[in-house]
């Protein structure tokens, strides 16, 4: 029976695994909440947790110890309770490390963890009993593959959270749940729920998806800065969840960044698949959602519908793809892509060919310029990675082979790096099984346990979109996101494509091309950009010019810029390595050995397949800024290249990728940061 109790305040500290540390305290110091939590895990991060435990450490997010030790005693004092995913691949592990740190403070909270998720010692049974473990993407058979998984997870939903709370637990310590189940559990306990609300949850989970990333709610990774008046890191965000499955989405006072329709609508679309969100316990219709700008920093989201989820859950498998090293080399003045065919010959002759190695990926970087008043400027870079199953041929034989250039190659050739070891690297598996093979429980310090039981599924095919979208609603995200960026003129900044940080989807592809077309349009017309450089067709002062492929003023640059050779070859003698900054230029190969698992090797890269839904959003104040999604575009995009995010320490920066709450919508991914 629902009640009418008040919202209840969820607070999230953490977005990933190496999020802020002393977030927890800031959000239990910063203001009233009534739950604290925090999401640590991603695809990546399960590897992770694995390779840390395969060397003796702890497979659970060691950092949120630390964050609980600091706030355990002042939650407890003020009734906040606890709920987190850091306990990985050992959430029992994790509860019996927090009740030791408890005792050591004179604390005495009550703890519960929660089972069921992981099946890697269960994949032999499974497929005996008919699971076939189909790629989500490739349709590929695990057992085609010739692979071993050492992790394989089930997506579980929030009924056993609920139940632990209900239970009397001040602390929830979870494996792999979906993100938003760390608030739809906490609501669902709070406002006494049952497993049919499907609207009331299904609000749940679109509250969960939007704070399930942090800051990133609040300004964090948004690409209209001018947006953002207050530019100190952005308080962590709070979903103040009502009985109805209406919230109103948060933060402190007095915190940096933004809560706005704007922020709210970016992290709203990021990650999804279909507007048809599916998860263990309901499917949320992402498209019948209403956002509304309340006040301040206060963005209501309301009239999310919900249906019965299907009869599937969704694992993720990792297995160990081989290893892999990457070294870039520096190169300056003229002639940059003669120097790097010429760098590539060279070391790939030292080290047997290209073919030798399982994948060769060789990517020139063009940051240089013309005229350039410093040597840094007139930099690019040529990153070159190999990968092979044999560690030795991509270890310290191929990073040290790179050094042996620094004579014999072109004018001031070096690298940023002195040579570096391999590093092993994963491939994501994503699948779905039947959820009658999970059995999820929740166990209590006391030793006693519970079955949480699934919730009614649907019996049908998934059910369609439901709910009406205002007609102002009805503009294509591509269009809306171009038509602003357009009028801020800030194409050549590369704010177009800086609310993803690096590739998230349909929604941040659609937008890249859109900047480009306009950057390509304005190019054709001679338009000034934002630094007042003129910005004209090379055609249009010499054809014949052009037709040579000489730039405008090439021969009075040249002697200029061979001047960079002669100071970029001094550099190099003396290893001097330039951090330098620019957008990627293209790729000049990509190969892989024939035999190879083909496509499985990619570099790290997180939810490569997602489709863009829509969103309406209700009326709001006056100079209030509205985003608003529009139609259902179903695109497949294809994965970007190793070292733009996807775990801790990547490009991104942010929630790691680790959105399962839409069991459909992941491609396979290899792992190769921090992994």
């Amino acid at each position: 029976m629902v009640g009418d109790r008040r919202p209840v305040r969820i607070a999230n500290c953490s977005g990933f695994y190496g999020d802020r540390l002393d977030a927890a305290r800031l959000m239990v110091d910063g203001g009233p909440i009534d739950v604290l939590t925090g999401d640590y895990l991603a695809e990546l991060t399960m590897l992770i947790l694995w390779k840390a435990r395969a060397r003796g450490g702890p497979g659970y997010a060691r950092t949120f110890v630390d964050q609980v030790t600091d706030v355990l005693g002042t939650c407890l004092q003020r009734g906040i309770r606890i709920v987190t995913n850091a306990g990985g691949l050992d959430p029992a592990g994790l509860a019996a490390t927090v009740a030791r740190t408890a005792a050591e403070q004179g604390l005495t909270p009550r703890i519960a963890h929660i089972t069921g998720d992981d099946l890697a010692g269960r994949l032999d049974e499974l497929t005996a009993a008919g699971e076939r473990f189909t790629h989500l993407d490739t349709g590929r058979d695990l057992a085609d593959a010739g692979v071993e998984p050492v992790t394989a997870n089930a997506y579980l939903g929030g009924w056993g959270i609920a139940a632990a709370l209900a239970g009397g637990a001040d602390v929830v310590v979870t494996p792999r749940v979906t993100d938003a189940s760390l608030v739809l559990g906490p609501a669902a306990w709070w406002h006494g729920w049952a497993r049919t609300d499907w609207d009331r949850l299904a609000g749940a989970v679109a509250a969960g998806h939007v704070i399930e990333c942090g800051p990133q709610a609040t300004g964090g990774n948004y690409a209209f800065l001018e947006e953002i008046t207050d530019a100190r890191y952005p308080g962590f965000p709070i979903a103040e969840v009502a009985a109805d499955g209406s919230s109103v989405i948060t933060k402190h006072p007095g915190t940096g960044g933004l809560v706005s329709v704007g922020t709210v609508t970016a992290q709203l679309l990021y990650e999804i698949a279909a507007p048809d969100y599916p998860g263990p316990d309901v499917t949320a219709h992402f498209d019948t959602a209403r956002l509304v700008q309340r006040g301040p920093d206060r963005v209501s989201l309301a009239g999310t519908r919900g249906s019965p989820p299907t009869n599937r859950l969704k694992v993720v498998l990792n297995y160990l793809g081989g290893y892999r090293n990457t070294m870039t080399l520096v190169l300056t003045g003229l002639d940059i892509e003669r120097k790097a065919a010429w760098a590539r010959r060279e070391l790939f002759d030292l080290l047997g060919g290209e073919e030798s190695f399982d994948e060769v990926d060789v990517r020139l970087l063009r940051f240089d310029r013309p005229d350039a008043e410093s040597n840094a400027l007139a930099t690019a870079q040529l990153r070159i990675t190999v990968k092979d199953s044999d560690r030795a041929r991509v270890g310290r034989a191929f990073s040290n082979a790179t050094q042996s250039l620094v004579l014999g190659s072109y004018a001031g050739v070096h690298t940023t790096t002195t040579p570096t070891a391999e590093s092993a690297y994963g491939v994501y598996w994503p699948v779905t099984i039947d959820r009658r093979a999970v059995e999820q429980r929740v166990v209590f310090d006391d030793g006693t346990s519970a079955a949480i039981t699934h919730s009614p599924a649907a019996t049908g095919p998934a059910a369609a979109p439901i709910g009406t979208v205002p007609a102002h609603a009805e503009e294509p995200v591509a269009d809306e996101f171009r038509r602003r960026l357009d009028e801020r003129r800030r194409l050549q900044d590369g704010d177009a494509v800086a609310q993803a940080g690096v590739d998230r989807g349909p929604l941040q592809r659609r937008l890249a091309r859109a900047v480009d077309e306009v950057a390509g349009e304005r190019r054709a017309g001679g338009v000034a950009d934002d630094r007042g450089e003129r910005l004209v067709d090379p055609g249009r002062q010499d054809p014949g010019r052009a037709e040579r492929g000489e730039e405008p003023g090439a021969g009075q640059r040249r002697d200029h810029r061979r001047r960079g050779d002669a100071v970029g070859h001094r550099a190099g003698h003396v290893g001097v390595a330039h951090a330098v900054r620019g957008a990627e230029g293209r790729v000049t190969e990509r190969r892989r050995r024939p035999g190879t698992d083909g496509g499985q090797h990619l570099p790290a890269r997180r939810d490569d397949r997602c489709h863009v839904g829509r969103v309406a959003a209700g009326p709001h104040p006056a100079g209030v800024p509205q985003h608003v999604t529009g139609p259902v575009q179903r695109q497949q995009v294809a994965v970007r290249p190793a070292g733009t995010g996807g775990g801790p320490g990547g490009g991104r920066r942010g929630c790691q990728g680790h959105h399962a709450g839409a069991p459909f919508s992941r491609s396979s991914t290899a792992m190769s940061r921090h992994s």
